[in-house]
């Protein structure tokens, strides 16, 4: 016959599980990598303007600037297919900017907050600000082939 144990000493066992389970749920919200549809939102509103609407670098402000802005579409077929990721956020949130010329300013500062694993190309992830692995998911859902 098996034994149960009486409801008392079970329930700070109880207790704190439902705590622990709260506390994950709250966590799951934010930690799964966003939709390229928020993303896509964060763009129309920082980067259309050099870029374009379709990523292909001529949006309004493209005419006259040099180098033009980059065609955001072919990042991976100029990458053997592969999409860059550690180069591309770097590119967006401005670490690279002492590594190649342009007019490219820096997003690093205004993408603070909560953050989301993003998996890198070696297979390691790292903690990313929301919207710059959004602003990512964006870019790379909008790649075509060369």
């Amino acid at each position: 016959m098996a034994q149960t144990l009486p409801l008392k000493p079970r329930l700070p066992v109880l207790a704190s599980s439902l705590c622990a389970l709260s506390v994950l749920a709250g966590c799951a919200l934010w930690s799964f990598m966003p939709s390229p549809a928020e993303g896509q939102r964060l763009y129309a509103q920082n980067c259309v303007q050099c870029h374009g609407a379709s990523g292909l670098g001529d949006g309004d402000l493209a005419q006259g600037m040099a180098p033009r802005p980059a065609n955001l579409t072919q990042i991976a077929a100029q990458n053997g297919g592969a999409f860059p990721r550690t180069r591309v956020l770097s590119a967006i949130d401005g670490y690279a900017k002492g590594t190649r010329g342009g007019a490219m300013p820096e997003f690093g500062a205004w993408l603070g907050g909560p953050t989301v694993p993003v998996a890198l190309e070696d297979g390691s992830q790292t903690p990313v600000p929301r919207p710059l692995a959004a602003l990512l998911g964006y870019l790379e859902s909008i790649q075509t082939p060369g």
